[in-house]
């Protein structure tokens, strides 16, 4: 009788077995600002290391526009009613490059082109400002996608603002510039030089 007693003073109404909401709630709020202390780091670095990724594609395709150039009077590949960035530098393939992997960023989905190389079969990562050459050299040459096919001025979106497509190789984050000189420049969303279109110059997104 007296056990008895003891189990139902150990047991009863006012004693609890489990956690209460508040608890169970507090719990999940601590698991949530773990994760997000945990990852927030590293989907920084991971977004610093696809644009370092990225410049050195740039870096690589500029090393094949310059030998073709060097072969093409001192000019980067045209090719007359192009339409998208893949059918000038597809010339590049496999003369002056055979690695058509730098053509698609990192940090993008586009996937690399067939066993045959041929940038035509495919959606390369990177716009194209067709018409310059190795005299253009404080001039873009290529970037990452960008929103649309226009000349901008500074302050205007020339990456996406939303992260979705178009011109959202790097999410919301911006994009790299290759210039004429073989230099890449990281760039915010927003242009920070401006972006003309001289006579005769075409930008080609992919």
């Amino acid at each position: 009788m007296k056990g008895g007693q003891a189990i139902r003073r150990c047991w009863g109404p006012h004693s609890r077995a489990g956690f209460s909401l508040i608890e169970m709630l507090f719990v999940v709020g601590i698991i949530l600002l773990l994760f997000v202390l945990y990852w927030a780091p590293n989907q920084g670095s991971k977004q610093r290391a696809a644009r370092l990724a990225c410049k050195g594609n740039l870096e690589r395709i500029y090393i094949a526009l310059q030998i073709y150039a060097n072969e093409h009077a001192a000019t980067f590949p045209s090719v007359a009613g192009a339409r998208t960035s893949e059918g000038p530098l597809n010339l590049l393939v496999p003369h002056y490059t055979s690695d058509t992997a730098t053509f698609i960023c990192p940090a993008s989905p586009d996937s690399a082109s067939p066993g045959d190389g041929s940038l035509l079969k495919t959606k390369i990562s990177y716009a194209y400002y067709m018409g310059r050459g190795l005299t253009n050299s404080s001039q873009t040459v290529m970037s990452d996608q960008q929103v649309d096919a226009q000349p901008k001025v500074p302050g205007q979106w020339v990456f996406s603002d939303t992260g979705k497509a178009p011109g959202n190789n790097h999410g919301r984050s911006g994009g790299n510039f290759l210039f004429g000189d073989g230099h890449v420049e990281p760039s915010p969303a927003k242009a920070a030089f401006p972006l003309a279109l001289e006579p005769g110059v075409v930008l080609l997104n992919p």
